[in-house]
């Protein structure tokens, strides 16, 4: 479903270059659970903006579903994005002024649906996600586990082939965490979305399938993970 080929990533400064990524040659498997570790300045969130068709700006092919998208277009990505791929982030990035219905309809907005279609897909995904009567509350009335449900079902409403989240769980506490990995979980067993998780909680990383360790820029070492 997606593969890297010896990509690498150079960012300029001034009359530095920076060396981000190298070297990197990564197979996801659609369907497939992968955690990517690695301390910060490792360039992860480099390689996952990458992944998310928000940086194009490398070396080396990124093949999707046996296409190449290196040359496309600004707007062709965009597109591409919208309709392929849900960001979950840390600090959930909810625009605080809007209801939570118009929150999580902001994707479906780009798509052209119409109102009354938004609204019942919305209302479908809070329950997906466990939020009930909560679409015309505005996101500081929820808790940081309510508002991280609010962001995850703003990413599945289009119901994209992969989700990439990066620190989901970082602001959240043990307890919490693990209700929204279960989510996670949920979300790939049963609509077999393919999931990408940034972590540097051992505990998350556990629960994938496989690991990816990036140190440096380069991927160091492979982990597949054994599940009862």
């Amino acid at each position: 479903m997606i593969e890297l080929v010896d990509v690498n990533r150079h960012f300029k400064n001034g009359n530095e270059t920076n060396h981000i990524l190298k070297d990197i040659n990564l197979r996801i498997e659609a369907g497939e659970f992968v955690a990517i570790m690695g301390p910060s300045g490792s360039g992860k969130s480099t390689l996952i903006n990458i992944l998310g068709f928000i940086d194009r700006g490398y070396d080396g092919d990124y093949q999707f579903g046996g296409a190449n998208y290196k040359e496309k277009s600004d707007n062709a990505l965009a597109e591409i994005r919208n309709e392929t791929v849900g960001f979950v982030f840390q600090n959930f990035k909810l625009i605080q002024n809007n209801t939570i219905l118009e929150n999580v309809s902001i994707p479906l907005l780009y798509a052209g649906l119409g109102a009354r279609q938004r609204k019942q897909r919305v209302i479908d995904v809070l329950h997906q996600v466990g939020l009930y009567d909560k679409e015309n509350l505005v996101p500081n009335k929820l808790s940081g586990g309510q508002q991280q449900r609010v962001a995850i079902a703003r990413a599945i409403v289009n119901q994209p082939k992969f989700i990439i989240a990066d620190e989901p769980t970082g602001a959240l506490d043990s307890k919490t965490s693990q209700d929204i990995m279960d989510l996670f979980l949920q979300l790939n067993k049963e609509r077999g979305t393919t999931m990408i998780v940034v972590t540097h909680d051992p505990r998350v990383a556990e629960q994938a399938d496989r690991v990816i360790h990036i140190l440096d820029g380069r991927i160091q070492r492979e982990e597949v993970n054994q599940h009862e």
